[in-house]
C-alpha cells in the first residue's frame, strides 16, 4: 500500500459518499510530495471535523505512515469541488 492508497481508505472510511474522493499526489521538491484529497463540498465538514480534530488526525496518521516507509516529507492539502 502506498501514501495515496493510504489517504483515500482513510477519507473513504469517514465520508458518506466514499466514491466521490479523490486522492492526487505531486513532487514539489525531490524531497517533498504533496497529496491532494479532493471531497464533495457537502462532505467537508465530516473531514474537517470540530475544531480542525478530524483534518489534524489525517494529517497526523498519513505523515505517521510516510515516515514508517521511510517516505519524503509529506504535505497535505484537503479541498472541496
Amino acid at each position: 500500500m502506498n501514501v495515496v492508497e493510504f489517504a483515500e481508505y482513510l477519507v473513504k472510511s469517514i465520508v458518506l459518499e466514499p466514491d466521490l474522493v479523490k486522492v492526487s499526489e505531486f513532487t514539489a521538491d525531490e524531497d517533498i510530495t504533496i497529496l491532494e484529497i479532493l471531497v464533495p463540498e457537502s462532505e467537508m465538514g465530516r473531514v474537517i471535523g470540530k475544531g480542525g480534530k478530524m483534518s489534524q488526525s489525517i494529517r497526523t496518521l498519513i505523515q505517521a505512515f510516510a515516515a514508517v516507509n521511510k517516505m519524503s516529507k509529506v504535505k497535505i492539502n484537503i479541498d472541496s469541488f
